[in-house]
């Protein structure tokens, strides 16, 4: 694998489009899915990826297929449709997976991917919109260990820190892991803070309390702006979001077995406030969700 390797790309999101910059920028041969959810994409022909308009186009122009779908149904829509990636699929074809999927389902994605002549990896990310437009990302890789290491390199293209997990479906596994802790904890902080104003506690010396306390990590730096002047541009990733990958660690725990009676309750928050119409808004506005109620 060099920079001569054709790339191709569907999911021109939030965290995509970041990618697709990065990657061109670096001289790969670029073509992507054109799809309504795309951000725009006129820098990227600019700097010049080719778009096309289906699956097939796309599976035929690419060596190594990079999806940077929402979640599972996405990425079985993507790969297992009648006119997906995997109907035309070329011998030897790499799908990298960088969405935030149920493992169960990647397990068996793999297996079709491997049956169809292809080899496959799971990499969800971690991090912002801004870490990926700065090439940036965290990247928690399942999958064959020497088709790992033999792709390193590409992923290195745009990812600071890139975790081995294990087999396929280890590093949707890790993610899942990874999100509870940290959604959960967005969850229990906008109800803290919910509470902290009825009671007439002061939030910016609340917030302090926590940053120098037991309550200090990264989920508190990005949702303090939102806390403290109402910003939102510190974490924009959506309520919907959220709730979405707190259902698919659920369904991971209840698979497993696991306990899950926290899970459970966090993602009903998330779950309530979706239903209440508030999906699109970032997590740290969970907050004001709360404070209406």
């Amino acid at each position: 694998m060099d920079s001569t390797t054709r790339l191709g790309m569907v999911g021109i999101g939030n965290m995509g489009h970041g990618i697709a910059a990065t990657l061109v920028g670096h001289g790969y041969p670029l073509t992507f899915l054109d799809h309504p959810g795309n951000q725009p994409t006129d820098d990227l022909v600019a700097a010049g990826a080719a778009k096309v308009g289906t699956l097939a186009e796309l599976a035929g122009a690419a060596d190594v297929v990079i999806l940077c779908v929402t979640g599972t149904p996405e990425v079985e829509g993507v790969l297992l449709g009648p006119d997906g990636i995997l109907a035309h699929l070329r011998p030897g074809t790499v799908v990298i997976d960088h969405s935030t999927a149920i493992p169960s389902s990647t397990q068996r994605i793999a297996g079709r991917v491997a049956d169809a002549g292809g080899r496959f990896l799971d990499a969800p990310m971690t991090g912002t919109p801004k870490d990926a437009a700065a090439g940036q990302i965290n990247l928690l890789v399942g999958g064959d260990p020497t088709l790992f290491e033999a792709y390193r390199p590409l992923l290195a293209g745009y990812a600071r820190k890139i975790v081995y997990a294990g087999p396929a479906g280890s590093g949707h596994t890790l993610k899942l892991l990874h999100n509870f802790v940290s959604i959960g904890f967005a969850g229990v902080l906008s109800e803290a803070v919910s509470c902290a104003k009825r009671a007439g506690i002061d939030i910016g010396l609340y917030v302090d309390v926590l940053a120098n306390g037991g309550g200090k990590s990264t989920m508190l730096d990005r949702m303090r702006p939102f806390i403290e002047d109402g910003d939102t541009s510190a974490y924009r990733f959506s309520i919907s979001n959220a709730a979405k990958d707190l259902g698919y660690y659920t369904t991971l725990a209840e698979e497993l077995g696991a306990e899950r009676a926290v899970a459970g309750a966090v993602r009903s928050i998330f779950a309530a406030a979706v239903d209440a119409g508030h999906g699109a808004e970032g997590v740290p506005e969970l907050i004001a969700v709360l404070d209406a109620r």
